[in-house]
């Protein structure tokens, strides 16, 4: 399970992040009825492995949306078993 911790995505992988499983759950993603949007995401840091996401307002993400995106990165990525980081970064920052 450690050595997991240590893999990092190829540049285009964790960069294609408007797909079609992630941008189905994005309707109910947001905390307000504003549209939640996320431009792309990349992987910030290897050990843990770190992945930051590019939105038009952080602050909209619901945590069950980040719950889903752990687990859908740890199923599609191989990273069952290690700690993963999510961060979530307004337009603006």
């Amino acid at each position: 399970m450690t050595e997991n911790a240590f893999v990092e995505l190829e540049r285009g992988s964790a960069g294609i992040y408007p797909e079609e499983e992630f941008r189905a759950r994005l309707l109910n993603a947001s905390r307000k009825r504003r549209p939640l949007r996320i431009k792309y995401g990349t992987q910030a840091d290897i050990r843990p492995p770190t992945f930051v996401f590019f939105a038009n307002d952080a602050s909209l993400i619901h945590f069950s949306y980040r719950r889903y995106l752990e687990n859908a990165f740890r199923r599609r990525f191989g990273f069952e078993g290690t700690a993963i980081r999510m961060e979530f970064r307004s337009r603006s920052e």
